[in-house]
């Protein structure tokens, strides 16, 4: 799907290929309005495309499946030790022929990689000797920087880092806590932008006395605050029955 831009501001129209196949629709060359509704956020550099959260996140994306892909290979070459085959003769040769490196190379992947392999001993002869040349991960700071990258994502889609189950990540006092800012700092302002479009673009086909709407009652994450909007009402002895009703969103009785 992509936008075919007008030259007054406002989509000529837009279009769709699938399976070489590719269908248009129009756009009114005075209101924009078409058969397709096109929701998108915020884009600083484009006026016909928005920016998604996983483009904002990309870099951080990258960056945490680096660090996913290198704890597989870690882990899938956790048996065959990190570190350099030296070799030191006593006499002879000083350096190993071509031939004699393939085979140790060939014998370190077949009988000391894997996890089938994990804490067998090797056995060097002919001058050869192991020095150790790993890195810990501590070392590399692995957890640090997947931790980083996994709170700039969390970041970029709004979603509080307590939820992603980082350990230590004491951005909100409790769970109950960062749930109810999930749902009243990213979900629900998203949903009201979604309801807002349908209800502009959608609903007028069916009728004015129309309109698209969601239930907060039935988000379990907000029953705190309804519970202290319940407790506020009842102790308010100078509104109404009906005023108290009109507050929690019911008619007169």
């Amino acid at each position: 799907m992509k936008v075919i831009p007008g030259p007054n501001g406002l989509p000529q129209g837009y279009e769709y290929s699938v399976g070489g196949k590719v269908t248009r629709w129009a756009c009114d060359p005075l209101t924009g309005e078409s058969a397709i509704l096109h929701i998108k956020s915020f884009h600083p550099l484009d006026d016909w495309y928005g920016m998604a959260p996983l483009e904002a996140a990309m870099v951080s994306i990258d960056q945490h499946n680096a660090a996913g892909a290198w704890n597989q290979a870690l882990l899938s070459h956790g048996a065959r030790p990190s570190g350099a085959l030296v070799f030191s003769p006593k006499d002879g040769p000083t350096t190993l022929s071509d031939d004699q490196v393939s085979r140790l190379r060939d014998e370190m992947d077949q009988h000391y990689q894997g996890k089938g392999n994990a804490g067998r001993p090797m056995v060097l002869e002919g001058g050869l000797s192991w020095q150790e040349m790993s890195l810990s991960p501590k070392d590399m700071d692995w957890l640090d920087g997947r931790d980083a990258a996994a709170r700039d994502i969390a970041l970029a889609f709004g979603v509080p880092v307590q939820l992603i189950g980082i350990q230590g990540a004491q951005t909100y006092a409790n769970m109950k806590e960062a749930r109810l800012a999930l749902y009243e700092e990213t979900v629900l302002p998203l949903l009201s932008r979604v309801v807002a479009a349908f209800d502009h673009w959608l609903v007028p086909a069916f009728g004015n006395e129309l309109y698209v709407d969601y239930d907060r009652d039935e988000v379990s994450a907000l029953t705190s605050q309804r519970d202290l909007l319940w407790d506020k009402l009842v102790g308010a002895d100078f509104l109404t029955e009906d005023e108290k009703r009109a507050a929690l969103g019911y008619g007169p009785k």
